[in-house]
Parts: C-alpha cells; sequence; structure tokens
C-alpha cells in the first residue's frame, strides 16, 4: 500500500470486529488495534470492572479519549466496541480519518457468539441476551450504516473469508 490509510470496524458484539481485523491488518501489513484491550492495557482492568466502577457513562468517556487517540495513527486496523458509535464525536472521527466497514451481523449469530462471553457487562443483565442485542441493534445499526463507507456480512463466513472481502472492496 503506498499510502497508509486506516480502516476501522464498526458494528455489533459478536460481529467478529476483532478476529476479523486481525486477519485483516496481517493480511495488509498494517497495526492492529482494539479500542476495548486498548482501554484495558490503560486502564490496567478489564472491560466488566470499569463498568461496575464507572458505569457505562465512564466507560464510553474512556473508549471515545481511545479512538481519539488511535484514529491520529496511520496505517492502522482498529475494532471498535459496539457502542462506540454513539458518541457523534467518535463517528465523526471514524469517518474523517479512514475508511468505516460495518460488519453486519443477525440477531441470532451475535446470541451464539456471545452466550458464553462473561466479558460483555451489557449482555450480564437479568434481561434476555436477544432482547438486549434486538434493542442495541435498533438503537445502532443505523448509526454503523450512516459512517459505514461500505457493509459486509459476517454470518456464514470464515473471518478469513470476510478479510478478503474487504480487501476486495477496497480494491487493494
Amino acid at each position: 500500500m503506498a499510502e497508509k490509510r486506516n480502516i476501522f470496524l464498526v458494528g455489533p458484539m459478536g460481529a467478529g470486529k476483532s478476529t476479523i481485523g486481525r486477519h485483516l491488518a496481517e493480511m495488509l501489513h498494517l497495526e492492529f488495534y482494539d479500542s476495548d484491550q486498548e482501554i484495558e492495557r490503560r486502564t490496567g482492568a478489564d472491560i466488566a470492572w470499569v463498568f461496575d466502577l464507572e458505569g457505562e457513562a465512564g466507560f464510553r468517556v474512556r473508549e471515545e479519549n481511545v479512538i481519539q487517540d488511535l484514529t491520529e495513527l496511520q496505517g492502522i486496523v482498529l475494532a471498535t466496541g459496539g457502542g462506540s458509535v454513539l458518541s457523534k464525536e467518535t463517528r465523526n472521527r471514524l469517518s474523517a480519518r479512514g475508511i468505516v466497514v460495518y460488519l453486519e451481523t443477525p440477531i441470532e449469530k451475535q446470541v451464539a457468539r456471545t452466550q458464553r462471553d462473561k466479558k460483555r457487562p451489557l449482555l450480564q443483565t437479568k434481561e434476555e441476551p436477544k432482547e438486549v442485542l434486538e434493542r442495541l441493534a435498533a438503537e445502532r445499526n443505523p448509526l454503523y450504516a450512516e459512517i459505514a463507507d461500505f457493509t459486509v456480512r459476517t454470518d456464514e463466513q470464515s473471518a478469513r473469508s470476510v478479510a478478503n472481502q474487504i480487501i476486495e472492496q477496497l480494491g487493494f
């Protein structure tokens, strides 16, 4: 790649942003970052602990700051947290500083992929995971679509196959 472009992956939890992002970065010889992992690295605590201590509002402030910093880098693939698009500033930064790829995934796949994962604070409630995911989708899917340069469905493909599809769409 002659010019160092950034690729930002957005989409719901369970879409495969981190896994696909790692493949994509490897295939394109770019640095990979995951905004949630970066928050954990900076705080020295896991996401669930940050949620417990600071609530979702405190977590979102940290997320916005991390994405602000990471989007200033060049030549990266960034897997964002599912709720990062709730911030208008973050949506603007993602749109302005790279190519945004929306990884679209049906609710049923999200439920299957997240059912054993205890590191997802928004799913650690008395509410059924499917209901939580449907509510989040209604709120967030239009925001993913709003900033996406293009959308790729991730439901019936391997992570490497999705990464190849993204590379084709990018024209690399």
